[in-house]
């Protein structure tokens, strides 16, 4: 199963949260499952970090390369077709960056790790990231 991580799913997880449930936890950890981390949740940390909306624990340039080295992460990347996708999505929910997380979970279909209950009106998988 192929995951794609909400933001807040990956600040957890960075930050080892007891937020996200430990089921969530070692289906991320089992190699069962591919976490991926979108560019919109990286771009959504840095902007939130530099106006002073998200304080993490590290620069995100020491964790950034390590997603993908160490922790096994795929990385996403936005695509014409994800962008061209959120036009089409119905306006059930505002944040743009959750947008492009809908619209890419259903471009490349991967299941959305969350605890935000607006992304099931859009018909995405989900996986409770609370669990």
């Amino acid at each position: 199963m192929n995951l794609l991580l909400d933001t807040h799913v990956l600040i957890w997880w960075l930050a080892k949260s007891p937020r996200l449930g430990k089921q969530t936890v070692k289906l991320l950890l089992t190699g069962t499952a591919r976490p991926v981390v979108s560019a919109v949740s990286i771009w959504e940390i840095a902007i939130k970090s530099s106006i002073g909306r998200l304080d993490m624990p590290d620069p995100m340039e020491s964790w950034t390369p390590r997603l993908t080295k160490e922790w096994g992460v795929t990385a996403l990347p936005i695509s014409f077709e994800h962008a061209v996708a959120v036009k089409n999505l119905p306006p059930h929910h505002a944040d743009p960056f959750d947008r492009m997380l809908i619209a890419q979970s259903l471009c490349e279909n991967l299941a959305l790790v969350t605890v935000d209950p607006a992304f099931a009106s859009y018909g995405v998988r989900m996986v409770d990231a609370g669990i």
